[in-house]
């Protein structure tokens, strides 16, 4: 199985690697399945999307754009929900939100995690039935808070003792009880980027096992009288591509399940084991279905609740790249295509398109790697080692940093990126104030705009120095 989780260094912009990210390709124009959405087909050497040329989709929304291959997100949802019967699913909306995809996520049967006041926003929103949101965040506000016991979230997941005093206040203020889990962190690392392994001691989430602090919040829940204790939920982190950091992590918060029956007589209801699950982003990645990953999941949390002898709570997950990462292609147009001798005489082709770290600032962020493909024609021409870089005042705006594009590639042309749909424009900024790029929904060869084209009009509006 691959172990590459995409480790970063800690500079970006200035360091070339020793070695291209992957092989030359046989053919420079071949789609590779795993890492493109269903739809993804060439034809007549053109890529098409969600049954739509390139070129015409271009020709209506512009460049850059997010293009989501609706029906791929939807069967990815599926594949979560019918994978293992029994398993509470919670998309996770910081992967991607708007009110399309909430109601997709909701008419395929998951329920939606948020993690702040806006996301919240969007999915109620969305119609999103409020039962079935999950609010996370490590520092929700008495606002944020407020809001989601008013609408009836079906649970809080509380990750501080200022967070439960206050939600204590709240509810008893609107005369209800809020069902919560209680974020605990497991002292496991998965292998993956620094910034984005969630469960080790020295990180700003959750209530230690190891200092005792989880013991004290949940007899903190228990003993309050507007507060339900529903159960525990721990985050190793993300793309992950193994579940050995999921079985240690389960041992861990199934013993502290034993111990709080053993304590305060209480069976914990759900145990919830986040999300993180990874996704191929280049060839090599190989990410288990969620069959298989579930059924690991479900095995590792039945085996250890037989081994204390404690009654099998309700497991739940919380996929958010894994469903949407896949189904998302972003599409630039390219603007100079620049060679640069290196060293040792060695050269390297820029090609700069018009989007860049603005609307995915992964690769800048977390040393990330794409896929990508020249899109409005197939080519005949030999690979060339390509560097896919933005428009943006930065040596780091790198969005492809190693790439095996066709030599005669050329201004005009168009360049699809692979699996941006987590993550890309949810991270997206002003920054050089580019306004973001829109995110346009592709299905049965038709598009719909989903979160339009911010405009120069959209940035001035907030400067109150514009004459009016």
């Amino acid at each position: 199985m691959s172990r590459n989780a995409h480790p970063a260094g800690p500079r970006h912009g200035d360091v070339l690697p020793d070695a291209p990210h992957g092989s030359q390709p046989g053919d420079v124009n071949a789609l590779d399945p795993a890492i493109w959405p269903e739809s993804a087909t060439r034809v007549g050497g053109e890529l098409h999307l969600g049954g739509a040329p390139v070129s015409a989709l271009v020709l209506e929304h512009g460049t850059p754009a997010l293009f989501l291959d609706e029906a791929d997100v939807r069967a990815r949802a599926r594949s979560y929900t019918q994978a293992f019967p029994g398993i509470d699913v919670y998309y996770a909306g910081k992967a991607f939100l708007c009110t399309a995809v909430a109601r997709w996520v909701d008419e395929e049967g998951l329920g939606l995690d948020v993690c702040t006041g806006g996301e919240l926003a969007v999915a109620l929103a969305a119609g999103f039935p409020a039962e079935r949101i999950a609010l996370h965040g490590n520092n929700k506000s008495s606002a944020e808070l407020g809001r989601a016991v008013e609408a009836g979230v079906g649970h809080v997941i509380v990750d501080s003792f200022d967070e439960i005093h206050r939600l204590i206040a709240i509810a008893a203020t609107a005369g209800v009880t809020q069902r919560v889990l209680v974020r605990v962190t497991v002292g496991v690392e998965a292998h993956t980027h620094e910034f984005i392994a969630t469960a080790h001691e020295d990180q700003k989430f959750g209530f230690s096992l190891r200092d005792g602090s989880a013991a004290r919040a949940v007899a903190a829940v228990i003993a309050s009288d507007v507060l339900h204790f529903g159960g525990l939920h721990s985050h190793i982190g993300s793309q992950i591509f193994e579940t050995a950091g999921f079985e240690v992590a389960a041992h861990r918060v199934i013993s502290f399940a034993a111990t709080i029956r053993d304590v305060h007589g209480v069976q914990v209801e759900e145990i919830n084991l986040g999300g993180g699950l990874g996704i191929a982003y280049v060839p090599g990645d190989d990410p288990e279905t969620p069959k298989q990953t579930l059924e690991r999941l479900s095995g590792i949390v039945e085996i250890e609740c037989a081994s204390v002898g404690l009654r099998l709570p309700t497991l739940s997950v919380e996929p958010g790249r894994a469903i949407i990462g896949p189904s998302g292609v972003t599409v630039y147009e390219v603007g100079t295509v620049k060679d640069v001798t290196l060293d040792g005489g060695q050269r390297r082709r820029y090609v700069s398109v018009d989007g860049g770290m603005s609307d995915n600032i992964r690769t800048a962020l977390y040393d990330a790697h794409y896929t990508c493909v020249l899109a409005n024609r197939a080519s005949a021409a030999p690979p060339a080692l390509t560097r896919v870089v933005g428009k943006h005042c930065e040596s780091g705006d790198v969005v492809v940093r190693d790439a095996w594009l066709p030599g005669d590639v050329r201004p005009g042309d168009l360049v699809a990126v692979a699996a941006t749909g987590a993550y890309c424009r949810s991270m997206a900024s002003n920054y050089n104030h580019v306004p973001r790029p829109p995110v346009v929904g592709v299905d049965q060869g038709r598009s719909q705009v989903l979160v339009r084209r911010e405009t120069e009009d959209d940035l001035l509006r907030l400067d109150t120095g514009v004459a009016r």
